[in-house]
Order: C-alpha cells, then structure tokens, then sequence
C-alpha cells in the first residue's frame, strides 16, 4: 500500500462507500481556525497521539490528512504504520480536498 492516497482517489472511494476510517489531524489551533472536515472524518489530536493511537483500526483503511499533507500527516502516517495499521495520508491534504471540490462538514 501507498503511502499517500489522491483527492480523487479518496473521493472515488468514499463514494463507492469502502468501508474506511478518516482521521483529520490538523494542529488544534489550525483546526479550531477552521472546523469543517471532510464528511465522515473525526478530528484527533497529533500532539496526543498516544492518547489515541491503540484505538485505530487495524482491520480497514485508514486516511489521514492535514492541512497541506505534510509533516502532520506524514508524521501521523508513519505512527501509524508502525502499529500494524493500514494507513494513507491524503496528498494535498484538506486544502487540496477543497480546492477539487470535496464536500466538507
């Protein structure tokens, strides 16, 4: 599995409906800047991944993202990976999500 995933990847199969976990882990100050998600992600904090990491799905796919899919995700990503997880971060991240036009709540 790749690393990174594309928006129109990600889009392609969030509308085919796969079975997948979404994490927004955008810095909290960067998140509380601007709260909307992408549909259906849950936001968590990078800074307390410990706090979190144990309860990630091991069994389906997970995306990842930030702000511009950089350090964050890319950090996050390799965590995660290092627990057995299946993990992609998304490319772009949600500022690229937006600019294609990916819906957000």
């Amino acid at each position: 599995m790749a690393d990174s995933i594309s928006v129109p990847d990600l889009s392609e199969r969030l509308a085919n409906n796969r079975n997948m976990t979404l994490f927004d882990v955008r810095r909290k100050g960067d998140f509380e800047q601007s709260p909307q998600k992408i549909v259906g992600a849950r936001w968590r904090d990078p800074e307390a991944i410990a706090d979190w990491i144990d309860a990630v799905p091991k069994d389906q796919d997970v995306v990842i993202y930030c702000v511009k899919g950089g350090s964050v995700s890319q950090s996050v990503t390799a965590q995660l990976k290092q627990q057995a997880c299946r993990v992609q971060f998304l490319e772009g991240g949600i500022n690229a999500w937006r600019e294609n036009g990916g819906s957000v709540e």
